[in-house]
């Protein structure tokens, strides 16, 4: 039996959705909760994809953890607080901040394992088009010109490894 479910990191909590879910299949629901917890305690302030993966016969329990969305990533970086309202980065119009390449190295790495893209040239240039949509700039340039400037080679002896 799987449940999955989104919980806040390091406050995950025995009610909904977790609790209700995992009553039935008669595992140690504190234990459960203590143990998402204790995962996704550096995902502090952000929405966390959660798998509960529960063997209902032995009353044991796997947690896999998946990694916030990018967006939300970025803007852990930036410092901003969750939810940035809709009207605060609109495409093109509307800068919500800054982030350096250094930051969208650290985001680009927290999204290895879940990203289809083979290099870090290629997972810093994913991470350069949501920048975009929520209206960053990226080293002080639009996200398209710095996706560009990728491209191009210009960070080239940044951007070296997997």
């Amino acid at each position: 039996m799987t449940i999955p479910a989104m919980v806040e990191g390091g406050k995950a909590s025995a009610g909904p959705p977790l609790g209700p879910a995992l009553g039935p299949a008669g595992v140690n629901i504190g234990q459960v909760i203590a143990q998402i917890n204790e995962k996704t305690k550096a995902f502090a302030g952000m929405n966390v994809p959660v798998k509960v993966i529960v063997d209902t016969k032995a009353k044991t329990f796997e947690i896999e953890v998946g990694t916030p969305p990018t967006s939300a990533l970025i803007k852990k970086e930036l410092g901003l607080k969750e939810p940035v309202k809709e009207t605060e980065g609109e495409k093109g119009k509307k800068t919500i901040g800054n982030i350096t390449l250094k930051q969208l190295l650290n985001v680009a790495a927290a999204k290895k394992d879940q990203s289809l893209a083979r290099s870090l040239k290629a997972r810093v240039k994913e991470a350069a088009g949501t920048c975009l949509s929520l209206g960053v700039t990226v080293e002080g340039k639009n996200a398209k010109e710095f996706t560009a400037d990728v491209t191009e080679g210009k960070y080239d002896d940044q951007l070296k490894g997997d």
